[in-house]
């Protein structure tokens, strides 16, 4: 089974995601077995700020005791052999949240998207928060203009890599009067996934929620008018 865990946001390091860390902990241990787990940490979307990954490492190895590796490409040519090697190793790989659009079209330059292809068609767990999180979808709502010095609005939405069908906004707390519009105008189907919350997706379909505090939302348009229901929350 292929599975996405997309988490809308939240602070690595004040925990405020471990009920959801734990989760995709707990996975990366199933598929491991009677191995010690193994997590690829990638930072494209943050300019590999390192950081960062000695954030994500305290967590999945002091907490969770998960064994950790960081996948690095923005400011050398990576040893695709040796970069090859830590994927083979992953039960899971978590991306980091940043400039989601510079992050796809890195992954596409350097040559890692195939190898995150190749993970997630063996069935290797992916997991990430914020740009991390929405990715993976069709169409992704994203301040990535703001980012990269670009335009004069402050979100805009974007292609992604379209492996899940459906427009999608991280922090969607933050972000949902303008969410809503650009879903009401479109008549789409749309996700918005709050700060400690996070969507499951099993081969390609979404079929829960975990919160840690924050809630995920299908919105959809029905007789002319916005509708919002809350994702069911699977079991941790």
């Amino acid at each position: 089974m292929k599975k996405i865990i997309s988490i809308g946001g939240g602070d690595l390091r004040a925990r405020t995601t471990l009920k959801i860390d734990e989760y995709i902990a707990n996975l990366a241990k199933a598929r491991a077995g009677a191995n010690r787990a193994n997590a690829l940490f990638i930072p494209t979307a943050s300019h590999d700020f390192m950081p960062y990954y000695n954030t994500f490492h305290k967590v999945y190895t002091g907490v969770f005791d998960i064994k950790t590796d960081v996948a690095l490409t923005v400011f050398k040519e990576p040893d695709m052999e040796k970069m090859r090697a830590k994927f083979e190793k992953a039960d899971v790989i978590y991306v980091g949240g940043g400039d989601t659009v510079f992050m796809i079209e890195h992954w596409k330059k350097s040559g890692l998207l195939p190898l995150i292809e190749d993970a997630y068609e063996r069935g290797v767990i992916l997991a990430g928060l914020s740009a991390g999180a929405i990715c993976w979808f069709s169409d992704i709502y994203t301040d990535s203009e703001l980012v990269n010095g670009a335009g004069e609005e402050k979100y805009s939405m974007f292609k992604g890599l379209n492996w899940i069908n459906g427009k999608i906004s991280p922090h969607y707390g933050a972000r949902m009067l303008d969410f809503d519009k650009i879903v009401c105008y479109n008549f789409d189907c749309a996700y918005g996934i709050e700060d400690d919350s996070a969507l499951v997706i099993e081969d390609g379909e979404i079929v829960g929620s975990l919160s840690s505090g924050g809630k995920a939302w299908k919105i959809e348009q029905e007789n002319g008018a916005l509708k919002k229901t809350e994702i069911p929350s699977c079991k941790f």
